[in-house]
């Protein structure tokens, strides 16, 4: 059997599936480009490929009907769809495989990293210092500047989480440990979830009127789109700070851009945005109580080899006739037993 592996994948893993597989690594990161329909449907075809694995390349419908020898899918990311026509490769009998809190523990570290930068002027103060603008001659000038670096401690506020997913949720253990308060919009998720992280559930309109930090953990879906909007903004606390490391659908970027504008909500800290990749012109940069991130929340070392170790199980479990434990079409697995 032959593998197409696209994604980022840590080398031991690729040297481990090599022991099983004859593997074509073409990483993105490695190759500077995303393939297109038309580019991966033509490689899985001439390289007569039975198992691809993708992060950021697209798997329509059109490529997986066409890919010859295509048997089984695998998706670096959390959510399969967002990558892969999912209807089209269970018609077809191809089971897809993905990797389910992947970045869970990346993501959720720099939530806190980034609320504590904003709560301590950190990103400021360090802009600041750099610049050169910053002369201290006398105690007078140091007391200045004191004064106005003085930032607050997470320890006691009261941070409202939106989404209590696998992020979300690590996000509220690791607040806790700061003595944080928690509190929980999620419709979706029981009571019970909710108070294992020592949260307390509540409608959005009060964790947005109670919470000193806002952060978002939701997946984009239309009932998520603008979630939080301009009188969701005008809502929150006038020393609230605004997180966004889930995806740039669920806030109005132009309401949020006003009221940061406007200092209607002290801060933000946002990793995702209406136009990616970001680079040193994104409006947001322009204000110094925003800190931006260029979409790099799962980017860890810890994420590349999490992610390529549950591939590799899933595909040796494949490879063995064994039923992958990480199956975003289940349903499939039965007639592709009979296929092998």
């Amino acid at each position: 059997m032959r593998a197409l592996i696209t994604a980022n994948f840590d080398k031991e893993a690729l040297n481990e599936l090599g022991k099983y597989l004859e593997v074509e690594y073409r990483a993105w990161n490695i190759t500077k480009h995303v393939l297109s329909q038309t580019e991966l449907l033509e490689h899985l075809n001439s390289s007569r490929s039975d198992i691809l694995i993708v992060e950021l390349e697209h798997v329509d419908q059109e490529v997986i009907d066409n890919a010859k020898d295509l048997k089984l899918i695998g998706v670096c990311r959390n959510d399969p769809r967002r990558n892969v026509d999912i209807e089209a490769a269970t018609a077809r009998g191809i089971p897809v495989i993905y990797t389910p809190g992947r970045n869970t523990n990346a993501v959720a570290e720099l939530v806190v990293a980034a609320i504590i930068l904003l709560l301590r002027k950190i990103t400021s103060i360090n802009l600041s210092l750099k610049s050169g603008s910053i002369r201290i001659e006398s105690f007078k000038d140091f007391v200045k500047y004191y004064e106005e670096w003085r930032g607050g401690e997470l320890c006691g506020k009261t941070v409202g989480i939106i989404g209590l997913g696998r992020i979300g949720y690590r996000v509220a253990e690791l607040i806790r440990a700061f003595g944080a308060q928690v509190l929980v919009y999620d419709p979706y998720v029981p009571e019970e979830k909710v108070k294992n992280v020592g949260g307390t559930k509540v409608d959005l309109k009060t964790l947005l009127l109670n919470s000193d930090i806002v952060t978002l953990h939701v997946p984009p879906l239309e009932t998520t789109v603008n979630m939080i909007g301009r009188r969701e903004l005008e809502l929150m606390k006038p020393g609230a700070l605004l997180v966004n490391f889930s995806n740039p659908t669920v806030v109005d970027e132009d309401a949020l851009y006003e009221a940061l504008s406007q200092r209607r909500i002290a801060g933000a800290a946002l990793d995702v945005f209406y136009e990616e990749p970001v680079d040193s012109s994104n409006r947001f940069l322009k204000l110094d109580n925003v800190l931006v991130t260029p979409h790099v929340g799962g980017n860890t070392s810890e994420t590349v080899k999490r992610q390529s170790f549950m591939i590799l199980d899933d595909v040796l479990r494949f490879l063995r006739g064994e039923k992958p434990a990480r199956l975003a079409n289940p349903e499939v697995w039965e007639r592709c037993l009979r296929m092998l």
